[in-house]
């Protein structure tokens, strides 16, 4: 899409207008950086919420689970999301935001741009229409900032993005701040893995961990390189085996605090402002 940085300096400062608003009718937003994990079954879904208040969707799981743990985390009166991402377009991602999008205000859409091939995306692409909630889409070497946070995009390059696996595809995000930096991985394998090793200084606090804990991601390489304290597997039940041995194996073996969605319900992390500890607390499903 073309003019990126005019669409982001207006979604800028309708973000500003709202949390304003926001200020003077409600409460004073959190200093705190705060990221959910979703516990929304076998899919992904994770809402960050910056200091100021600003608050982005990642991804929405499958069903209508998103909506409800959202509808359990903010206020009753906030219907409002800054920002809704997706990683890249598999019904384990999108599906549940199409419920998202029925039932919160939404200021901007942000994807890789690939259409999905499932049946539903038409109407997801239908909700984003109806909610008239623009588009914008992003790719390695573009950035996201709000005050001293930025979602610096690492991936998809080019050729992941035209990939036959549409997994490579997936928009890999580090939110980095004055005190931490956290990786979202989407569903990402060992190839875009090996390809973020390459280019990046990956060394971060968080992993949200690619594929639900497939054996075919989060290798050795990567975690020596990424060398997380946190990992967070967001996964259900399902027949793939997720998360594999291997990979629970791989994260023990790099020190790596790991927690779970299936066992631990939708996990809350707070990263006090001026301060480098990290704090997890669970909700047991």
């Amino acid at each position: 899409m073309k003019n990126k940085t005019a669409i982001f300096v207006f979604v800028l400062l309708l973000t500003f207008n709202t949390l304003v608003w926001r200020t003077i009718i409600f409460a004073k937003p959190s200093d705190n950086l705060e990221i959910y994990f979703l516990s929304v079954g076998q899919g992904d879904s994770e809402l960050v919420v910056l200091p100021g208040g600003v608050q982005i969707l990642i991804d929405g799981g499958k069903g209508n689970r998103a909506t409800q743990e959202l509808a359990s985390i903010l206020p009753f009166f906030d219907r409002y999301l800054d920002l809704v991402v997706l990683s890249h377009p598999e019904t384990d991602h999108f599906l549940g935001l199409i419920d998202v999008l029925k039932n919160y205000r939404v200021g901007t859409f942000i994807s890789n741009g690939r259409e999905g091939t499932a049946d539903s995306w038409p109407t997801l692409v239908g909700a984003l229409k109806n909610g008239k909630i623009p588009s914008v889409y992003l790719a390695a070497g573009d950035k996201i900032c709000y005050r001293e946070n930025c979602f610096n995009i690492l991936s998809p390059t080019k050729d992941f993005l035209n990939s036959l696996e549409t997994n490579d595809s997936g928009l890999v995000m580090e939110l980095s701040g004055a005190d931490s930096r956290v990786l979202f991985t989407g569903d990402i394998g060992k190839k875009v893995e090996d390809y973020l090793v390459k280019n990046y200084d990956l060394g971060v606090d968080i992993l949200k961990v690619g594929h639900h804990g497939s054996k075919f991601s989060t290798s050795q390489n990567f975690l020596a390189a990424s060398r997380p304290r946190f990992a967070f597997i967001e996964v259900g039940k399902n027949s793939y085996g997720h998360p594999t041995g291997e990979v629970l194996n791989r994260l023990a073996a790099v020190g790596a605090a790991v927690y779970r969605t299936d066992r631990d319900g939708t996990i809350k992390v707070i990263i006090p402002k001026n301060s480098s500890e990290i704090q997890v607390f669970k909700k047991t499903p």
